[in-house]
């Protein structure tokens, strides 16, 4: 039987560093394309800045996660090291709760920006979220960077306890159970995110709000209309991380309920649906910008190119 976990915690393992890897390849794509468009244009629109900032995040929150269960799974014993651990954990609380909310702060700007209101305070948003953008990935940083001193600090007690108390056999079941330390951290993580989700909820509802009145008001003409195209894409998109956020948040929460419980057997398939979000919704992100899309088809026609001709 012991060695079916050894097996099966192996395999799980493997499934999640290709997913990280995998995520992380995505990412570099995005951020590389953006950061060129920004050498060469000395300048980045708004959505860019915030594909620029969700890509380095998500980036650094796989590459944390490849790390460590790859150093898990190669000698486990290095993360009981301190601070090791506690960075390791810190880290991607900050990276993770980071790319939340810069996926919640496009999601808010492609609703301001398309949605049509006659309301005062939304005229006012339009016109002001251009020079608000750069300040609400700066208060998302700042909010994850506080999250990550709070779980740096809860991990580093908990790893004292564990080292007098727990036997080193298997890193993995210590590392899933509940103690009062660590579920402070899964309080402040669900806060943290059902936050972000509520905003993302609201941009939803107002852009279909407006996508709704727009069609009504819509004389009916041949020609094609802009703006109902651009309120079609952004709702695509909004709707997609919509459906994989709530997803992405129930994981989340069974995570916490099963650590709870500490079988360690459920928990696993949880962590390879939790990190296969950042790498999907990146994809989707990719095929609805079009100077993305237009880049990754070439890469992949070139790559293509060469291995026929091989």
């Amino acid at each position: 039987q012991q060695s079916n976990v050894t097996s099966y915690d192996a395999a799980a393992v493997a499934v999640i560093i290709f997913q990280a890897f995998a995520g992380m390849w995505i990412n570099a794509f995005i951020f590389s394309v953006i950061f060129m468009v920004w050498i060469k244009n000395k300048t980045l629109k708004s959505h860019e800045k915030i594909l620029l900032a969700l890509g380095c995040s998500r980036f650094w929150h796989l590459g944390i996660a490849w790390l460590f269960y790859l150093l898990a799974t190669i000698h486990s014993y290095c993360l009981y090291v301190s601070p090791l651990f506690e960075l390791l954990a810190a880290g991607q609380g900050v990276f993770q709760i980071s790319n939340t909310w810069f996926s919640a702060c496009l999601c808010v700007f492609y609703c301001i920006k398309i949605a049509i209101f006659r309301n005062r305070f939304f005229i006012y948003l339009k016109v002001r979220i251009d020079k608000m953008v750069p300040w609400l990935l700066l208060g998302s940083l700042l909010l994850a960077l506080v999250s990550g001193i709070v779980i740096y600090n809860a991990t580093d007690k908990t790893q004292c306890e564990n080292l007098n108390s727990t036997s080193q056999d298997n890193y993995f079941i210590w590392n899933t159970r509940m103690d009062e330390h660590i579920f402070p951290i899964f309080l402040i993580i669900v806060f943290v995110f059902a936050t972000a989700f509520i905003e993302v909820i609201f941009a939803a509802l107002l852009l279909l709000s407006s996508l709704w009145r727009h069609k009504c008001n819509m004389q009916t003409n041949s020609m094609k209309d802009l703006s109902m195209d651009a309120h079609i894409k952004a709702m695509k998109y909004i709707l997609s991380f919509l459906v994989m956020y709530s997803i992405n948040f129930t994981i989340m929460i069974l995570a916490m309920i099963y650590s709870m419980k500490n079988q360690i057997h459920i928990f696993f398939p949880i962590y390879v649906l939790m990190y296969s979000f950042p790498g999907v919704d990146s994809l989707i992100l990719i095929f609805s910008n079009p100077k993305l899309k237009k880049i990754l088809l070439r890469i992949l026609l070139c790559v293509n190119y060469k291995v026929c001709i091989r």
